[in-house]
Order: structure tokens, then sequence, then C-alpha cells
């Protein structure tokens, strides 16, 4: 009898569900968090929402995007933010779900009023165009025209260039992690200590 309730128990935690613990280590980890905002995405790309959800949404990318944008400005190294690529495609792709959620409710319910697709788009809408129709064109015109021609081009090469010029400093600042711990004035553990720093700078500019 206590072989079977010992067999029993051993197949319990040998499945392929995980355990209480499981889970709460991957919530500390933010694995789970993770997993959750990208499912998140998802459904919004393929369920239509209400004005009310799509509304709630927009405040999050926007707060998001403050947060990031704060963070990113006042941080003394890159690996301070190590997971800055991995948060900005995360942003990105919710950013272009909401933007076919809200694409989606003012198509479908533009007849309705200004208000169908939310009260952030019309609030947003009412303070860029000022209710002119042809200010709101020339307007989104010239934030299109900027944003792909001076941040995303611009960004991109600045990222590009300085991706390159630190991958390439990497063997030199190898050596003189090894000159030093040769000359006696780091000891292993500092060494092992700057290699990994070293390891995870190239990552994250490799990334």
């Amino acid at each position: 009898m206590v072989d079977v309730t010992a067999g029993q128990g051993s197949s319990a935690t040998g499945s392929g569900f995980p355990s209480f613990s499981d889970i709460g280590t991957m919530l500390r980890r933010g694995d789970l968090a993770l997993a959750f905002g990208v499912l998140t995405i998802l459904v919004v790309l393929i369920l239509p929402l209400p004005a009310v959800v799509l509304d709630l949404f927009l405040a999050i990318s926007i707060t998001l995007s403050i947060l990031i944008l704060m963070t990113a400005l006042f941080i003394q190294t890159p690996l301070e933010f190590s997971a800055f690529p991995t948060v900005l495609l995360i942003s990105t792709m919710l950013r272009l779900s909401l933007n076919l959620a809200s694409t989606r409710l003012i198509l479908s319910h533009g007849h309705e009023g200004t208000a169908a697709a939310g009260h952030v788009i019309e609030a947003f809408g009412n303070f860029v165009m000022g209710g002119n129709f042809v200010i709101g064109i020339i307007v989104f015109t010239i934030l299109v025209i900027v944003n792909f021609v001076v941040i995303t081009k611009g960004s991109g090469r600045i990222a590009e260039v300085a991706a390159r010029f630190h991958l390439d400093s990497m063997p030199g600042k190898q050596m003189a992690i090894d000159a030093d711990l040769s000359a006696g004035l780091i000891d292993e553990k500092v060494a092992k200590q700057r290699r990994k720093e070293l390891e995870d700078e190239s990552g994250f500019f490799g990334a």
C-alpha cells in the first residue's frame, strides 16, 4: 500500500503540469508575466475589443512608453537595462496590435460618433486636430515623415554604429582584463566578474 501511494506521488510530480512552486518561481523571474503579455497581444490581434478595454490598453501602452523612455534616458550603463531589446520588441507588438484594434473599431463603429473607438483616441483627435480634418491630415503626414526619416532610420543607424564599435572593442577589453590579472592588479574573482560583465555587454549589443 505504501509503495502504491509513493508511486502515485511520483507520477503526479513527474507529470507535465507545473507545480505551485514552479509557478511562483516563474512569477519571480518574470517568465509568466512575459508569456501572459505575449498572449494578451495575440488576443488583441484576433478578437475585437470594446472601446472601454481599448482605452485601458492605450493608457497602459502610453504609460509603458513613458517608463521605457525615462529608464533609457537616465541609466548610466547599458547593462542596467539589459532587457531593452526584448521590452522594445514586446512594446512594439503591443502598439501594432492596438493600432489594428483601434482601426477595426473606427471602421466598424465610426458612424456611431467620435467616441466609437474610445475616449483616449477621441481626446487625442480633438487635441491634435482641433476639430479640423485638414489640420489632422497635415499633422499626421508630418508625423509619419518625421517618424520614418528621423526616428526610425536615424536611431536605427545610430544603434547599429554604436553596437559595431562596442563589439569591435570587445577583444581589446578581454586582453586588458587578462593583462591586469597577469600583472596582479586584480584577482581571479574581479577578473571573473569583469568577464561576466563583458559577456553580458556583448550579448546586449549583439541583440
